[in-house]
């Protein structure tokens, strides 16, 4: 049983700080209040997220990221009106104030609903040639190659099952019958998996045209070849917070430019700033897809998910970005390869 008072935060807290409460109650929020418990705003790990994406710094105080009008309700509400509260406005996390609004309690749905199961399907693909990783990937898929003590596919597995995903696909190509066999239908691991089978490369996006039934909930893809410490209970309630039809998870890239960067007006110059650092957003390799988007990915045809978002970018649909601030590896070259496997017993151990 969590203890809600941990939840607490005072409004001068960093926001640095006000993360790491909320990733180790793994309560996924924290209740901003004064010095007598009146609740002044709530933060959640997509509040911090928004955040990010606008630049404040993680040293900033919490108030500048709190959501200053969450969703509440008075002490003494019915069980009925609670879970109506929490179905209708799909909430994870529910504050109970008092007529003071002081915080008297805080329910969480998996409490109330006893479940901390998700149906949501999980696609990992698992089907390229780990051509940049050869020679390691001559007989075997990069999936399957050992990071620590087990495939990076397992390791994948693990952490969503950890986080309550029971529902997968695995999609397949490249030496797919050494995945099969190791993995089988999941039994081992207590879940479902299931195969999407490439007979030719369709990419990240063309590979979910081979579903022969259509998901009824978001469902997450992922590469196959990442290694991260990602919450992906967070990611899904941030796609959905955002009434996304489609989220991609981005990762920050820095590049240090080399020499002054000279800045003109016409011939004027205006100023040199020395060795710069530039900053970008990267595209992380972790999707997350409402049902609907399914139908605009064509039949038989290599198609990747930069071309899918893109289409969705004109077609107007709503879109977003969730910044990664956890652990994230792409095992692409054997640099990578060597790091993931130095780093994996303290990430993962």
């Amino acid at each position: 049983m969590r203890n809600w008072k941990e939840l607490l935060v005072s409004p001068s807290t960093s926001i640095i700080e006000t993360m790491k409460n909320i990733d180790q109650t793994a309560a996924q929020i924290a209740l901003v209040v004064d010095d007598d418990f009146r609740l002044l705003g709530t933060v959640t790990d997509g509040d911090i997220r928004r955040g990010i994406l606008r630049g404040i710094s993680l040293d900033d105080q919490v108030s500048k990221v709190m959501n200053k009008n969450p969703i509440t309700m008075k002490k003494g509400a019915s069980k009925q009106a609670i879970k109506r509260m929490f179905q209708e406005k799909k909430l994870r996390q529910l504050p109970i104030l008092n007529k003071n609004n002081q915080v008297v309690d805080v329910i969480f749905s998996d409490v109330l609903f006893d479940s901390a199961s998700f149906d949501n399907w999980v696609v990992l693909m698992a089907g390229g040639l780990g051509t940049r990783l050869r020679p390691l990937t001559e007989h075997i898929p990069k999936p399957m190659l050992t990071v620590g003590t087990k495939p990076i596919l397992q390791t994948i597995l693990e952490s969503f099952i950890e986080h309550g995903f029971h529902q997968f696909y695995f999609s397949v190509n490249y030496k797919r019958e050494i995945i099969k066999e190791y993995f089988s239908n999941g039994l081992e691991w207590g879940v479902n998996i299931q195969y999407l089978d490439e007979d030719q490369r369709l990419g990240t996006a063309g590979a979910l045209s081979l579903f022969t039934e259509k998901p009824t909930k978001p469902i997450i893809v992922m590469n196959g070849d990442i290694l991260t410490k990602v919450n992906f209970q967070q990611l899904l309630q941030f796609h959905e917070e955002n009434d996304s039809v489609a989220t991609m998870c981005v990762r920050e890239y820095q590049h240090q430019v080399p020499y002054g960067v000279v800045r003109t007006e016409g011939t004027r110059l205006c100023s040199i700033e020395e060795k710069p650092i530039e900053r970008y957003f990267v595209n992380a390799g972790i999707y997350v897809l409402n049902p609907e988007v399914l139908e605009l990915i064509p039949k038989n045809t290599y198609f990747d998910m930069p071309s899918l978002f893109e289409l969705l970018i004109s077609l107007k649909k709503k879109t977003n970005v969730f910044p990664i601030r956890e652990y994230w590896l792409d095992i692409g070259k054997t640099p990578d390869f060597e790091k993931a496997n130095l780093e994996f017993s303290e990430v993962f151990g």
